[in-house]
């Protein structure tokens, strides 16, 4: 009874390192972009910092998520092949 299952647990490492960030085969299920796999960034910001965020995204009728989506954008374009 206290044996483990040979099943992977829920945070197991995959037995290939690759696909921690290959794209996921189904699609990401809303906004513009729901044909291309989407993938969640954190980063930590004050809370200040958070709510001029969050007040510019309303005062520009837009989520912040999709505010600094094209933020991100336009500050890394797309590039020819894997060189920045």
């Amino acid at each position: 009874m206290n044996e483990r299952s040979p099943k992977r647990g829920f945070a197991a490492r995959p037995a290939n390192p690759e696909s921690w960030i290959k794209a996921s085969a189904a699609p990401a299920s809303r906004g513009a972009d729901a044909n291309q796999y989407t993938a969640r960034l954190t980063i930590d910001v004050t809370p200040e910092l958070r709510a001029r965020i969050k007040i510019a995204a309303f005062k520009n009728g837009v989520t912040v998520a999709d505010m600094l989506r094209e933020l991100l954008r336009e500050h890394f374009p797309p590039t020819e092949g894997n060189t920045p």
